[in-house]
């Protein structure tokens, strides 16, 4: 098991209303989880919880079978990558240099890059298939761009598994499918995923695992096809959402009822 999470619940100390409560998942290897919910329900906040950013007020987390609050911050960062909404940079670092930096947790302090570590951040661009940006400034890439090499630093250590806080928030559509297509690769490759994300239909393409969490605070994870129902959609988004099926597909997709 990947991931393990035990009835953890969470306030922040200046308001103790609890974001979210009683919070339970399991996650294995391969397998992909989205996360769905209305603004401000708390889904940057439990990956952060995952990362161990911040800690649960109570329940626990365990990380490969380890309990996460006794982890140091190296040993999980080897564990999991992570893939914030967006990123702004302060130097203009080449793309290679700024994913050889997601090398940091695999490097002793004081040492520089070995051969192994350049050639693991290449290996990562090659994934991507974005070593024509090596060279370029990562100021001066695009923001489809900066996705891809933020995702090429979060593998680049080699973890176990992948969070996504809304990967596609700021992406055009086509580049929004990259993403998409993307995540599936690396799910096949093994990675353990959780993405966040306002779509349902980003969850169905992905298929696995899917989580709603709601404006209580309450998560409820099932197979994306048992969990996405229209109902549950209603009261998640106060929005008319119809679920169609489309036969030339072989899927479904979700669309408003009322435009």
């Amino acid at each position: 098991m990947i991931y393990e999470i035990k009835n953890i619940s969470f306030h922040y100390s200046s308001n103790k209303r609890l974001i979210f409560k009683n919070v339970s998942l399991s996650l294995k290897k391969g397998q992909i989880l989205s996360i769905l919910g209305p603004n401000g329900a708390g889904k940057t906040t439990l990956l952060s919880c995952m990362k161990n950013i911040i800690s649960p007020v109570s329940g626990e987390i365990f990380l490969c079978g380890k309990d996460i609050r006794k982890m140091n911050v190296k040993e999980i960062a080897s564990l999991v990558g992570y893939v914030p909404q967006s990123h702004t940079p302060a130097f203009g670092y080449s793309v290679f240099d700024f994913v050889l930096m997601g090398r940091a947790p695999k490097i002793m302090m004081y040492h520089k890059p070995k051969v192994e570590d350049e050639e693991a951040a290449w290996k990562a661009l090659e994934m991507l298939g974005i070593t024509h940006l090596a060279e370029k400034a990562y100021t001066e890439i695009s923001g489809g761009e900066m996705q891809q090499a933020m995702i090429a630093r979060s593998i680049v250590c080699h973890p176990k598994t992948l969070l996504f806080d809304e990967p596609t928030a700021h992406l055009d559509y086509g580049n929004q499918l990259n993403v998409l297509r993307l995540i599936k690769k690396l799910s096949n490759e093994g990675y353990a995923i959780v993405i966040t994300t306002h779509n349902p239909d980003h969850a169905m393409l992905l298929g696995g695992l899917a989580a709603i969490l709601d404006k209580e605070g309450n998560l409820s994870v099932d197979h994306v096809d048992v969990i996405i129902n229209e109902k549950l959609l209603k009261n998640v988004y106060n929005a008319d959402l119809k679920l169609i099926k489309v036969p030339e597909l072989s899927r479904t997709a979700c669309v408003p009822s009322d435009l």
